[in-house]
């Protein structure tokens, strides 16, 4: 039993105590006295408030359901739905025209255009590789992935295959010949980069078979580093840098006429170190650990020991890159992407922390804790000392005014400058799709960032419509006009704020890391679209997403888009149910097993090893990444299922324990799994099945509650054990 620590009248767990005052507060103007004062003041103002907010919630759904009882589905009456949700207060009346008022925003928030990661800051090593993907070498990128054909003579082997060398380079010259042109020529023809002196400034000249020429923009080259034999050429394109590097003594660059070993692109320009969907902590020990990471990244400490190929490494954040300019002046630049943090979000708590012995909302512990973390941020992130936070799932303008409060109250008491936490917000709630004008409006001098969660998005649109009718398969959903309007509302509403050129419009995920030739083909649409980020699930594909933002001028595609129809809320709402015996009971089993799979696949890990994202089969056995916000989508759909009797509950049962044999097989190189098909009283197993037999009562249909109890349990039963 832990024996809590009484502070300004809260009881708080050792570890987080301990880890606040001897780790987070030294180096900080913030005294000891100061921050739990100044804490617990907070959690007085703020908890009523929370709790207010999800009874809100809960009301507001609950009086849908009864429209949707009496009416049905929304396509039976489109207008008396809309009217309707005017009526109770979830639509909300607009603000007149505004420009959002967000000063102190990072180049690479307002004014560059480039990839964003999404990473659990609880792995350290993780959390480091994508903190150091500013950087990528696109000669790996394209070797390493299906963007170059893998079969034949191109396949890549265990030894180093020259053909696909070959095919590499000819693809990176591809991509200077678009971003960097030569004035005569093309790059996969030069025989020498060279930069000589013209006056008192230098220039970059070319050597190619046809003769001597340079770059059809000569103001591309910015700079270089080493010598006129080995060195690194700097070249900008829309903001975004790329580097060649001239080692002819290298195998690769031997293997060039002009020496050139690799071509290096600006790549993951943010990166969200995630609290949130991809994080399984669940007790102040996991808290601990996930703050603890986050204070690492903002002091430049956090490294992190592994072994890897037989040797042992050691990653650390990797330093800012030092050159000259064309002019002969030091140009450097940031080593690092532009780090920020999602919190969690307003629905759970957290023992760490009791107020009048209940746990506090965890929202309110994040907001607090990883703003004093990076307060240790002395420029190597932030260059303008903002802290930037991305706040997930919230429903609607008020939420989002109550945690623009929260954060006023965070900065107060540990002496902020008003106005240094900036908000990003997750367009992810179906009640803040429909108000999200509204919403940016009460953040309007806060915001950095909107950005369209489409999984979470889904996962909501199910629950919310839960009694409408049968939900469609979920690829059928990815179709459906809706999550178009969705997507196109966010853009344009977000320019109409004035976004452009100030905060970020971002979009989602790229789910499925293995496949990126496809990730080439269908992601080029978020920048054309007049997104200025789209969210990848690793530095590889940072690097190549990269390439669209030289493809695409973000800032001219968003003059396109600044003036179009907003798509209006009818369209929005407009996701149709599952017409009556439309299915076969094949197609039926088919989808529940691929739900049950997932599902499986991901609470597993969860809930045995504490791993909140995961890369999960499918019943295709293509990997999936897979977090709360996928599983919600699952969780949902076989629960709607359920609730409108297309399945049983006995049919349920039957296929998770089907399945998990599946899922049991496809982890059999896993030395810690724990098989689920030898014990279905398991509390992995039970979790998953739970999310599905029980997802309709579930919070918003968050996995959440029911994840966070099974993988509590779990700890407790192995603390058991070593006790």
């Amino acid at each position: 039993m832990t024996e809590y620590l009484t502070k300004s009248g809260l009881s708080v767990h050792p570890l987080l105590v301990d880890f606040v005052e001897k780790e987070a507060l030294p180096g900080t103007s913030v005294s000891v006295e100061q921050f739990w004062d100044g804490f617990a003041a907070m959690l007085k103002e703020h908890v009523p408030t929370n709790a207010r907010l999800l009874a809100r919630r809960e009301e507001l759904q609950g009086q849908v359901d009864e429209w949707h009882h009496k009416y049905g589905p929304v396509a039976s009456n489109p207008q008396g739905y809309e009217f309707f949700l005017r009526e109770i207060g979830y639509v909300v009346d607009e603000p007149a025209d505004f420009t959002i008022e967000t000063e102190g925003l990072d180049p690479e928030i307002s004014s560059i255009c480039g990839p964003q990661l999404v990473v659990p800051v609880s792995n350290a090593r993780y959390a480091l590789n994508a903190a150091n993907a500013r950087w990528g070498s696109l000669y790996d990128a394209l070797y390493g992935t299906d963007v170059i054909a893998q079969d034949g003579e191109l396949a890549p082997g265990k030894a180093y295959n020259p053909a696909r060398g070959a095919a590499v380079v000819a693809r990176a010259a591809e991509f200077l010949d678009s971003a960097v042109p030569l004035a005569g020529g093309s790059h996969k023809d030069v025989t020498g980069y060279h930069i000589v002196s013209e006056g008192e400034a230098k220039v970059l000249v070319v050597d190619t078979p046809a003769g001597r020429t340079g770059l059809r923009d000569p103001g591309a080259f910015v700079g270089y580093a080493g010598t006129e034999r080995a060195g690194e050429i700097v070249l900008k394109h829309n903001g975004l840098h790329i580097i060649l590097v001239i080692a002819p003594e290298t195998p690769i660059g031997s293997t060039h006429a002009a020496g050139l070993s690799d071509v290096i692109v600006e790549a993951a320009l943010t990166t969200i170190q995630d609290c949130e969907d991809s994080v399984a902590a669940v007790d102040a020990e996991d808290k601990v650990g996930v703050y603890r990471n986050w204070l690492g990244l903002m002091n430049g400490t956090l490294e992190d020991t592994f072994e890897k190929g037989g040797k042992t490494v050691t990653r650390k954040l990797k330093a800012d890159r030092s050159y000259k300019d064309v002019n002969g002046n030091e140009l450097v630049l940031k080593g690092r992407s532009l780090l920020l943090v999602r919190n969690v979000g307003h629905l759970m708590t957290t023992d760490a922390v009791l107020l009048d012995g209940k746990p506090v909302g965890e929202g309110l512990m994040d907001a607090a804790v990883t703003a004093l973390c990076a307060m240790h941020d002395k420029g190597n992130n932030s260059r303008t000392g903002a802290t930037y936070v991305v706040k997930p799932k919230m429903h609607g303008p008020e939420e989002v005014a109550f945690a623009c409060a929260i954060f006023a109250s965070v900065e107060n008491f540990l002496g902020l400058k008003p106005k240094t936490i900036k908000i990003g917000i997750m367009d992810e709630e179906r009640r803040t799709s429909a108000n999200l004008k509204a919403a940016i409006y009460e953040a309007r001098d806060r915001v950095f960032f909107i950005n369209t969660g489409f999984l979470d998005r889904t996962g909501d649109e199910i629950h919310t419509s839960m009694e409408a009718g049968p939900v469609l398969r979920k690829d059928e959903i990815k179709s459906e006009k809706w999550i178009a309007s969705y997507e196109d509302r966010n853009v344009l509403i977000g320019l109409a704020a004035g976004f452009s050129g100030k905060a970020q419009i971002g979009k989602g995920m790229w789910a499925r890391p293995d496949d990126m030739a496809a990730m080439m083909d269908a992601k080029i649409g978020h920048p054309n679209s007049g997104a200025n980020t789209a969210w990848v699930p690793s530095p590889t594909a940072a690097t190549l997403h990269a390439l669209h933002y030289h493809q695409v001028d973000v800032f001219e595609a968003q003059k396109r888009r600044h003036n179009q129809e907003l798509p209006g809320l009818i369209d929005l709402f407009s996701m149709p149910v599952q017409a009556p015996n439309s299915l076969s009971r094949e197609e039926i089993t088919r989808e529940l097993e691929n739900n049950a799979q997932g599902i499986l696949g991901y609470v597993v890990r969860w809930v045995q090893q504490g791993v909140g994202c995961s890369k999960v089969p499918d019943i295709n056995n293509v990997g999936l990444m897979e977090d709360r916000a996928t599983c919600r989508i699952s969780a949902q759909a076989v629960a709607n299922w359920l609730r409108h009797g297309l399945v049983t509950r006995d049919e349920v049962t039957s296929v998770f324990e089907r399945m998990a044999v599946i899922v049991d097989q496809q982890n059999e190189g896993d030395p810690i799994y724990r098989p689920m098909a030898e014990n279905y009283h398991s509390v992995a197993f039970q979790a998953a099945l739970e999310l599905a037999l029980h997802g309709a009562e579930q919070p918003s249909g968050y996995t959440e509650p029911i994840l966070h109890a099974a993988r509590r349990k779990v700890k407790a039963r192995e603390a058991a054990k070593q006790a």
